[in-house]
């Protein structure tokens, strides 16, 4: 089978993961698969799998995340039988692409919780089918989008970076940033957007009490960090929120903290908390789309309201006073929770099966 998979840039995002992480498997299940993307370079493009083809659009990197020159040209001489857009750009053009290619199976990706732009509405009325990973981002596309419910499949996020049984917690890593074996160290591994709302994160643990010793760890870049710099400083936190950059594998991260934190306002599914969990780590979340199917709440996860500030403080009180015992019991489910509902193996199943389904069901 030839798959083409459309993605305008792999920067070390969400969905970005998701596209190698499908890629590689589906390449090494033998099909035939090309990534095609509109600049040609990336944060993660070397985790591409040297099988998978790789083509961009751009001869070079014009910053331009937008810009696909030739795409349908693009797309008519690969020729492939199915064409899975992810992103917001691709999804933009996943109409023109079915139009240029009406005999294959062109599906579009509901991966967000942002409002659509006008040309991924139009394409959603064009392609031959939807994928949205989480059940809340399909009551989206049925409700808001008028999308039929027969034309949208749900395929969950599957793990980038799942836990292996002889991960052992990382004292040394702890040690290296100054928290000691009684600190809470809060962990978010997410790009500084504003949407992911790791202001509002500073300021729930400039409110917690002063006989807690915690540390918050903010893995990851993007224009809002300088602003978050500054509200650590001015809350007078700066020595105990630790801005760690980027992060091309956050194992050690995980294996180092003891409680996941997500402030996001906009999510489909959150790669995050999935792979927090995996490594034993429980939740505290704000509410946003799919996060109910994101953790189980009140077992692995805390969900509270966006605004709710002292919920938030609160639910992370709780979980520093449990008893080593209960902790310990919390990881085992968080941890068997996630690598059984979003084990990487069940989603390339998945794929392959609706793939396989569509094409069927497009002959004559």
């Amino acid at each position: 089978m030839k798959i083409l998979i459309v993605q305008d840039y792999l920067r070390s995002g969400g969905t970005e993961r998701q596209s190698v992480l499908l890629a590689n498997a589906l390449v090494a299940a033998g099909e035939d698969v090309t990534l095609l993307t509109y600049r040609p370079v990336g944060t993660i493009a070397a985790t591409v799998d040297a099988r998978v083809r790789r083509q961009s659009l751009q001869a070079i990197d014009l910053h331009a995340d937008w810009f696909a020159p030739g795409l349908t040209a693009a797309v008519r001489q690969i020729a492939p039988a199915v064409v899975l857009c992810h992103g917001r750009m691709a999804n933009c053009h996943a109409g023109r692409i079915q139009d240029a290619v009406p005999n294959a199976v062109v599906l579009a990706t509901m991966r967000t919780g942002k409002p659509l732009p006008w040309l991924f509405r139009r394409s959603l009325r064009l392609v031959r089918h939807v994928v949205a990973n989480s059940r809340e981002a399909r009551d989206t596309l049925v409700r808001r989008h008028g999308v039929p419910p027969e034309r949208i499949s749900v395929i969950h996020n599957a793990l980038v970076f799942p836990a292996t049984t002889d991960d052992g917690r990382n004292n040394a890593l702890r040690a290296a940033h100054g928290a000691g074996a009684g600190t809470l160290v809060l962990l978010n591994v997410a790009m500084f957007r504003p949407e992911k709302r790791h202001d509002h994160l500073i300021r729930v643990v400039a409110g917690l009490p002063t006989d807690v010793d915690w540390q918050l760890w903010l893995a990851g870049e993007g224009r809002a960090r300088a602003r978050c710099e500054e509200l650590a400083a001015a809350r007078g936190i700066a020595a105990r929120v630790k801005f760690l950059g980027l992060q091309r594998d956050p194992g050690p991260l995980y294996r180092a903290a003891d409680l996941a934190v997500h402030a996001s306002g906009s999510e489909a599914l959150s790669n995050f908390i999935i792979e927090a969990q995996a490594h034993g780590l429980p939740a505290v979340v704000c509410a946003a789309q799919g996060m109910e199917e994101t953790v189980r709440p009140g077992e692995t996860g805390w969900i509270v309201e966006p605004t709710d500030e002292a919920a938030f403080r609160a639910a992370i009180i709780r979980l520093a006073a449990e008893p080593e015992a209960e902790r310990a019991r919390r990881a085992e489910v968080a941890t068997r929770f996630a690598r059984e509902t979003f084990d990487p193996a069940t989603q390339l199943h998945a794929y392959r099966r609706l793939f396989a389904q569509l094409i069927a069901e497009g002959k004559p």
